[in-house]
């Protein structure tokens, strides 16, 4: 078994503050199931006004249809809160999004579900952006290994980049566990903690306003 968190092929989106309804336009936001989204992503660019892909994006380029790594540039993910981003994103296939930063609403939901934002300065970004373009035509070339425990990016020619993520969000990565688990994890404290507070303060507990 690998000891990196990913290892998948990247692919080049180098424009700033892209926003949430350019990931994942608003009209797509009407179902109740988190499903289905992957086709949706970033379509207002992967598809031309009469439905047909546009062959320039880049996402419609047949050597980046398979790429698991996004890289993108400085505040990815602004605007709106959705959380479809997201899942648009994990369901075309990517694992991990590379950005010199995350707008904060978006960075958190991309954590709670287990899509990697690994921000990296704007130097080491330009340095990637341009290892991948000069690689375009080489998948393998294109391979980025993730090595989540040591938060560094490691590319196929050998260079090694630093990428920042908080500790709690690392560990929560690491252990494959959404906001959910990651609460779950303290039970027992939250349980004796809602004793005692039963016990101190018993008119703020639920049965306190039963009728």
């Amino acid at each position: 078994m690998s000891n990196y968190f990913h290892q998948g092929a990247a692919c080049p989106l180098a424009v700033d503050n892209v926003d949430t309804d350019q990931i994942i336009p608003k009209q797509f936001l009407t179902g109740v199931s988190r499903e289905g989204f992957g086709e949706a992503l970033f379509y207002d660019w992967r598809y031309r006004e009469d439905g047909t892909k546009n062959p320039d994006f880049v996402l419609n380029k047949p050597q980046f249809n398979e790429a698991s790594v996004l890289v993108a540039g400085h505040n990815f993910g602004c605007g709106s809160s959705r959380e479809h981003a997201p899942w648009a994103l994990a369901q075309f296939g990517f694992k991990v999004i590379v950005a010199s930063s995350f707008a904060d609403i978006f960075y958190r939901n991309c954590i709670n579900n287990k899509l990697l934002p690994a921000r990296v300065t704007a130097n080491a970004l330009e340095s990637i952006q341009q290892s991948i373009s000069d690689s375009a035509d080489s998948q393998q070339a294109r391979q980025i290994s993730v090595d989540l425990k040591n938060q560094e990016l490691i590319l196929a020619n050998g260079e090694v980049f630093s990428f920042e993520l908080a500790f709690s969000d690392r560990e929560q990565l690491l252990n494959d566990n959404d906001f959910i688990g990651m609460a779950e994890q303290y039970a027992d404290a939250i349980d004796r903690y809602e004793d005692s507070r039963a016990n101190d303060a018993p008119w703020f507990m639920p049965q306190s306003f039963a009728v």
